[in-house]
C-alpha cells in the first residue's frame, strides 16, 4: 500500500478523539516519515493531495492499543533469562511483531520479582525498540520486589526484599545504569531520534524505605506504580502526594474496600473536605524508618494500618502472613481523618464542580477480562474517576489468540492451567495474570460499563500515553504523533494495524 508522494488518506471512518468522542472524518498520514499530518497544513505547504486513498467502509481508525503491563507473549516470558542475550532479544522481536495481530503498536514488557542478581541485565535488555513491521518496545516494568507478602500473588515470596537504604536500594537492585538521569533514545523511521524510555517501578508504599525512595524515583522520569500492597489510606495519600503516578490492576493484591479505610481504591474518590499532607524533614511510619534527607509527609500513624501488620505477623517475624483479601472490623478500627479548615464557603451551584479534589487521583490499571474483576467493580471505578482508567492486560508467556486451553509450562518446574481466559497456577485457585488480548478487553470494557466505544479505547490509547507523559507521540492521533494506528470494525474487532505509516497486520477473510 504505498503512495507514490508518501502521502496517504484514510476515508469514511471513524476518528475517536481525546474526549472519547467518534467523529467521521478524513486522516493524512506520511509513510515515509511514519508519523499523522495536518491535512490543511499539508494541502497548503505542499500543493498537493495523498496519492493513496484508504476507504474503510465506515470502520474506526484508532491510535493503536497500549500495553503497559504484559508479562509475556507467544511462548516468551519477560522475566526469564538464561545466559543467552541473542536468544532474548530475538523473544522481544517475535513478540512485538506478533501482538500487532491483537491491535497492540506500543507495549511496556513486564518483569515480575526476580532473584536480585538478574535484574541489571534484564532491564538493560529492555530497552526501547521499535522494528520495522513491529509493535514498539517502549522500556519497561518491574513488578517487584519490594512488594507486601501477604500481597505477593504469584510472585517468589524468597525474593521478596525491603528497601532499607531508601533510593539507594532501589539502585543496587535495579542498577544505577537503569536508573540514571539520561534517558534512553529510540531510532525513528526517518532517521531521527525521539525520547521515550518508559520505566515504571511497581512497589508497596509500606515496605521498609520504598516511600522515601518514591520522590527521588519520579525526579528520575521514573512511573511510581502502587501495588501488591496492604497500604492504608494514609500511607497511599502520602505515596501519592510524593509522586505515585500509578495504581497497578485496582481491586487485585490489595486490600479490598473498606467504608473506614478505603485504602488504595479509595484513591478514585478523593475527597476535597481531606486537608493535604504537610512537608516535614521526616516520615514516621511503623514500617518505615526516618529519612530526615527525603522529601516526605508527616501524618498520622494509621491505626488501622498497625493493627493489621500486627495481627498478620507469623513464625516469620515480621514478614506478614497471607490472610483473606477482606478487611474485618477487629483489623479496621476508625481513622481519624485529617480534616480541611471548616469555615470555608460551600458549593452552591448544582454539577460535579464540587466534586473536584486538590489531590490529583492516580491513574489507574484494569484487567478486564472478566474474572480479575467483575464488571460491576469495573464500573464503579470508571465511573468515580474515568480520566484515570487504563486498561491492560497483565498477560503472561502463553498469551496467544489461537492456544487452546489445558496445562503449560511456566518457570521452576511449575505449569500454568489455562481454561478461557483463566489462568491459574497448577494445584492452586491463585490467578497467575491473565490471556486476554487488549483488544477484547477494550470490548469487554464498553460492555461492562455502558460507555461507547470510543471512551474504551480511550483507556488502552490516550490514557496510557498520558500516564507517561508521551501522549504528543504515542496513543493519539494529533498531527506529528506516530502513525501507529489500528483498524477496527464497530464491534471492536481488529481488522489491520499500522506501525510507523505501514501496514504490519490485516485481518485475512
Amino acid at each position: 500500500m504505498t503512495s507514490s508522494n508518501g502521502l496517504i488518506c484514510f476515508t469514511n471512518c471513524l476518528l475517536p478523539q481525546e474526549d472519547g468522542s467518534l467523529v467521521q472524518k478524513d486522516l493524512w498520514i506520511d509513510e515515509r516519515r511514519g508519523v499523522i499530518l495536518d491535512a490543511q497544513r499539508t494541502f497548503f505547504l505542499r500543493k498537493e493531495r495523498p496519492a493513496k486513498t484508504v476507504d474503510l467502509d465506515g470502520n474506526i481508525l484508532s491510535p493503536g492499543l497500549m500495553d503497559i503491563q504484559i508479562n509475556g507473549a507467544y511462548g516468551f516470558d519477560f522475566s526469564v533469562f538464561e545466559g543467552d542475550e541473542a536468544a532474548y532479544r530475538h523473544g522481544l522481536r517475535n513478540v512485538a511483531e506478533r501482538i500487532v495481530e491483537t491491535g497492540v503498536t506500543s507495549l511496556v514488557p513486564t518483569i515480575i520479582t526476580q532473584q536480585k542478581t538478574l535484574y541489571p541485565t534484564l532491564l538493560n535488555l529492555l530497552r526501547p525498540y521499535a522494528g520495522p513491521n513491529s509493535a514498539n518496545l517502549l522500556g519497561w516494568h518491574a513488578e517487584g520486589p519490594f512488594i507486601q507478602l501477604a500481597k505477593r500473588g504469584a510472585h517468589a515470596p524468597e525474593f521478596l526484599l525491603k528497601a532499607g537504604n531508601g533510593f539507594e536500594s532501589f539502585e543496587e537492585v535495579y542498577g544505577s545504569d537503569n536508573l540514571s538521569v539520561t534517558e534512553d533514545w529510540l531510532m525513528r523511521n526517518d532517521g531521527d531520534t525521539e525520547t521515550v524510555g518508559v520505566r515504571i517501578i511497581t512497589a508497596a508504599p509500606e515496605i521498609e524505605g520504598v516511600r522515601p525512595a518514591v520522590d527521588e524515583a519520579v525526579k528520575r522520569g521514573v512511573v511510581f506504580s502502587i501495588g501488591h500492597s496492604i497500604a492504608s489510606t494514609d500511607i497511599a495519600t502520602a505515596a501519592v502526594v510524593n509522586g505515585a503516578r500509578l495504581i497497578t490492576h485496582l481491586f487485585n493484591a490489595m486490600p479490598q474496600l473498606h467504608h473506614r479505610d478505603p485504602s488504595i481504591i479509595g484513591l478514585l474518590g478523593a475527597s476535597p473536605h481531606l486537608a493535604q499532607p504537610k512537608p516535614s524533614k521526616s516520615y514516621p511510619s511503623s514500617t518505615s524508618p526516618t529519612s530526615p534527607t527525603s522529601s516526605s509527609f508527616t501524618l498520622p500513624r494509621s491505626p488501622s494500618s498497625a493493627s493489621l501488620v500486627k495481627r498478620i505477623k507469623g513464625a516469620q517475624g515480621d514478614a506478614p502472613k497471607a490472610l483473606s483479601e477482606a478487611f474485618d472490623d477487629l483489623l479496621t478500627p476508625p481513622q481519624t481523618p485529617i480534616l480541611a479548615p471548616v469555615d470555608s464557603d460551600l458549593q452552591l451551584k448544582k454539577g460535579r464542580e464540587g466534586l473536584k479534589c486538590p489531590l490529583r487521583g492516580p491513574f489507574y490499571e484494569l484487567i478486564v477480562d472478566g474474572i480479575h474483576s467483575h464488571p460491576n467493580s469495573v464500573r464503579l471505578a470508571y465511573s468515580a474517576f474515568p480520566e484515570g482508567c487504563i486498561l491492560i492486560t497483565d498477560a503472561m508467556k502463553i498469551l496467544d489468540p489461537n492456544l487452546r486451553d489445558g496445562i503449560h509450562e511456566w518457570r521452576d518446574g511449575k505449569r500454568f492451567i489455562k481454561e478461557g481466559d483463566k489462568l491459574y497456577l497448577e494445584g492452586t485457585d491463585t490467578l497467575a495474570g491473565s490471556v486476554v488480548t487488549l483488544d477484547k478487553c477494550v470490548r469487554n470494557f464498553s460492555r461492562f460499563t455502558g460507555c461507547s466505544l470510543g471512551e474504551a479505547i480511550k483507556c488502552a490509547t490516550y490514557n496510557p500515553a498520558k500516564c507517561l507523559e508521551i501522549e504528543n507521540r504515542k496513543g493519539t492521533l494529533r498531527a506529528g504523533a506516530d502513525a501507529d494506528l489500528v483498524v477496527l470494525d464497530r464491534k471492536g474487532y481488529v481488522q489491520s494495524t499500522w506501525v510507523k505509516g505501514k501496514e504490519v497486520w490485516s485481518k485475512t477473510i
